[in-house]
């Protein structure tokens, strides 16, 4: 079957053969002397089919079989002979008179293989003295127009993909694939494997084959790389007898001229050769390959899918289990499973594949296992493992121990990092060069020094070293990093150290390099998500912080400890940015449970800062304050580093205006003014800490505010920056001040300005400003209608709560909007957010009392 549009039932055809065709059919008695090859399933009947009903219509007389040597042959009758290359060479003798002679009209269709030498010759005279026609398979197009013929199916372009790739083109298959569908219930974009009643069409065309040539193609439909000479093993066969099976299968329609299986034949193979040939030819394949030292993962993926993975060698399948490791860890622990199951004895890299692949609990046990039974090579790779593993499980004391017994010099790396993370001073001296049993220079030893020469630079150095350092360390992971196993990676650490010092760019571009690499495997994949979250949710970006907190959850597995505190700081930051008090008090529970699970350290210091805040919205801080009393004691025994100890006083002392404390507020403003001269964060922080406790106390100096706010912005903390510049808004009594402010809060909310910086209130807004509570913008009732209107209810809910109208409602809305000087209903709610949070610290309506000395 050929294809293109001819209105002939299972007839297309290309514009070459539809030229033959309509020559044909303008002049059926003229010159005829054409040879068409192409492999079965390809056209050549239907298109001899089609000549034949020409020359009939015509009046002409047609011969479909070929003539005895010898015997008469009418010049006047179309001589159509099918399957030639199975003629004996007395008959092919005969065709080649009847080519010679020139008097008589013939087509002659046949395979590429086999070719006698009678054959040849008879291929060549018609290729010389007639016309030659090669049957390819279809293009796309032509499968569309062939799936377009076909009633009762529907052919949009992804049923025409489908085809076309199941297929690869050839006709024969096109068709059983066309019929197959046609009428059934199709969901397009859905669709996986072709039907099973499809698949069995293939049984008579695979049966009829002889036993080498489907040894041939179970051996192909394994899939991967297969050598003449690996084949030459598998099938008893020379090269020579290899290349003429190939030619065979070939001209059978079932091997595609690149060597490969059409996804729907490779189906059909495997389904329905027996069993015991089938196993037999895979594990035999399977056996050459690890010989010869060749990839055996596309092997054992063959026998899985068939069900046959259990005949396999044990020796196989840890070889694919290793080959398997660094892209898919989970499947290449299940595959180090079988091959315990076959025999093998477990080995580090089954721990090892456990942990890369997230599953923590099976790490633990097969390397606790090693550690006890196994050879010294092995006990020092498990207890790698293990220290791993419990690292991010928040038990790093252990993990360090583990990390120095295992001697290595990346080990003695990792132990530095995780005891500078716990507070221990003596881990900033000790040095992880020289490893005693020559441990080579690799790109994860390497990384691994830089790693623990960044986090010491971190406490002891300037930012720019430990940031540098850090940023190194993950660039040298990214080449090959799938299958590094990592206590914590360096691309996190980087971009913790680059958040500590609000360098978000940067921490933003290490991060997404290290998700696109790899590095680390899915174990670490999740904190680098995590983390991302976290530099949009200070950015301001909450909705896209909550889509990226999302994907960390979407595999179903649990988050280990680490992972679990970050998780649940960041939903506790985006119910606080949002306003939700219901959000919050929902999620405290899991927060502190979160904090208990995971020691504190240096790494965690941010959440615990964001929970601190969050502890103090809800008036519940002094059940955080023993694990706060511990992330300061750690960092004094360190000599409190400013650049962990910044964010950590910048959260302390929102907290301490949430829970009203300006005692404990200006200790922190006091500690970020003496830090102000470690990096530009420090000093932006300190100056933005100092603006924002004169303007509680009722000193608002707008261009000093101004600038602390986008100072903030600048830094990364952008949600702080509107806040701030918000709050000075709503304390100023100078109208211009608070409109200026306002303008700079919504600005800073990457929202567009209502109006030009100063402009004053639209007409009829009023800008009465009485005593008490109304001095910060709103009335009391004002309040009450914001808080509801955020929490999404109707003008009509809202009255029937409030006990007034909805009119009464609506004209409240409508006097805040025009008294924030909101251009629309989204500023305006966006505003409301920021002071609704404000005033819940019960502080708005209270200056605080002046520092001592002023």
């Amino acid at each position: 079957m050929i294809m293109n549009d001819l209105a002939v039932p299972g007839l297309t055809v290309d514009k070459g053969l539809q030229a033959l065709l309509d020559t044909v059919a303008q002049n059926p008695v003229g010159p005829l002397a054409v040879g068409i090859a192409g492999p079965a399933g390809h056209g050549k009947t239907a298109l001899l089919a089609e000549l034949e009903r020409i020359h009939q219509r015509a009046g002409i007389a047609v011969q479909t079989a070929a003539p005895e040597p010898g015997a008469p042959v009418d010049p006047d009758t179309v001589l159509l002979v099918d399957d030639a290359h199975l003629l004996d060479d007395a008959r092919i003798g005969a065709l080649l008179r009847l080519v010679a002679g020139r008097r008589h009209r013939l087509v002659v269709a046949h395979r590429p293989w086999p070719r006698s030498a009678a054959f040849s010759e008879l291929v060549d005279a018609l290729r010389r003295d007639g016309q030659a026609v090669l049957l390819t398979p279809f293009t796309r197009e032509q499968t569309a127009a062939h799936l377009a013929a076909t009633p009762e199916l529907d052919c949009p372009a992804d049923l025409v993909d489908f085809v076309h790739t199941q297929t690869a083109g050839v006709p024969r298959d096109v068709e059983r694939l066309a019929r197959g569908l046609a009428g059934a219930e199709i969901r397009t974009g859905a669709m996986v494997d072709p039907p099973r009643s499809v698949v069995l069409e293939f049984a008579p065309d695979l049966d009829v084959q002889p036993t080498e040539v489907r040894r041939l193609l179970l051996a192909v439909a394994a899939g991967g790389t297969l050598p003449v000479s690996m084949l030459s093993a598998l099938l008893g066969r020379d090269p020579a007898g290899v290349d003429e099976l190939i030619a065979t299968t070939r001209a059978a329609g079932l091997l595609g001229a690149d060597g490969r299986l059409a996804p729907i034949v490779r189906r059909a193979v495997a389904t329905l050769s027996p069993t015991t040939e089938r196993t037999a030819v895979w594990r035999r394949l399977t056996e050459l390959q690890l010989a010869r030292g060749g990839a055996v993962l596309p092997l054992v993926r063959s026998l899985l899918a068939v069900g046959a993975l259990g005949d396999c060698p044990a020796a196989t399948l840890a070889a694919a289990a290793g080959e398997a490791l660094a892209d898919e860890p989970a499947f290449a622990a299940e595959l180090f499973a079988a091959a315990t199951a076959a025999g093998r004895p477990p080995n580090a890299q089954q721990a090892l594949a456990a942990a890369l692949a997230g599953d923590l609990d099976d790490a633990l046990r097969l390397a606790d296992r090693l550690l006890a039974t196994t050879a010294p090579p092995d006990r020092s790779e498990a207890a790698m493992v293990a220290a791993t593993a419990l690292a991010h499980r928040g038990h790093v004391g252990r993990s360090v121990e583990l990390f120095r017994w295992s001697g290595t010099a990346s080990a003695r790396a990792f132990a530095i990092v995780g005891g500078i993370a716990t507070g221990d001073p003596a881990a900033s001296a000790e040095s992880p060069a020289g490893d005693p049993a020559g441990e080579p220079p690799t790109l994860h030893g390497s990384a691994a020094r830089l790693m623990a020469d960044g986090v010491r630079e971190s406490v002891t150095g300037p930012p720019t070293a430990a940031l540098s350092a850090l940023v190194q360390a993950a660039a040298l992971l990214e080449p090959d990093g799938r299958a590094v196993l990592l206590p914590d990676s360096p691309a996190a650490l980087a971009a913790l150290t680059a958040m500590h010092c609000g360098e978000l760019e940067i921490a933003e571009r290490v991060l997404h390099r290290a998700l696109a690499a790899g590095v680390g495997g899915p174990l670490m994949a999740r904190r680098h998500r995590l983390l991302q979250a976290w530099i949009l949710m200070v950015r301001g970006e909450i909705h896209a912080a909550g889509e990226r907190l999302a994907t960390v959850t979407l595999d179903g597995r649990h988050l280990e400890s680490r992972d679990q505190l970050f998780a649940a700081a960041i939903r506790m930051g985006i119910g606080r940015r949002n306003s939700d008090l219901g959000a919050l008090k929902r999620g405290w529970g899991q927060a502190l449970e979160a904090v208990v699970r995971h020691p504190v350290d240096l790494f965690t210091l941010l959440p615990l800062g964001e929970l601190a805040i969050a502890g103090a919205r809800l008036g519940d801080l002094a059940r955080l304050e023993p694990y706060l009393q511990q992330g300061r004691s750690l960092l004094a025994g360190l000599g409190d580093p400013p650049l962990w100890s910044v964010p950590l006083h910048w959260s302390g002392l929102h907290a301490a205006i949430l829970t009203g404390e300006p005692t404990v507020a200006d200790d922190h403003v006091a500690a970020l003014l003496a830090a102000a001269g470690h990096s530009r964060y420090a000093a932006v922080v300190a100056a933005a800490a100092e603006s924002w406790v004169e303007v509680l106390r009722g000193v608002v100096d707008p261009a000093r505010v101004e600038a602390a706010a986008r100072g903030l912005h600048d830094t990364g903390l952008c949600w702080d920056g509107a806040r701030l510049a918000g709050q000075a808004a709503i304390r100023t009594a100078d109208r211009r001040a608070m409109t200026t402010l306002l303008e700079c809060a919504r600005a800073l909310q990457g929202r567009p300005s209502g109006g030009p910086a100063g402009q004053t209130p639209p007409a009829g807004a009023s800008t009465t400003r009485v005593a008490g509570p109304t001095q910060h913008g709103l009335s009391d009732r004002e309040y009450e209608v914001a808080e509801l209107v955020l929490a999404g209810l109707t003008y009509r809910e809202i009255g029937d709560r409030l006990f007034i109208s909805a009119k009464t409602v609506e004209h409240h809305v409508a006097r805040m909007r025009n008294r924030l000087n909101c251009a629309n209903r989204t500023e305006l709610l966006a505003l409301l957010r920021t002071l609704v949070a404000d005033r819940a610290s019960d502080t708005a309506g209270q200056p605080w009392p002046q520092r001592a000395g002023r």
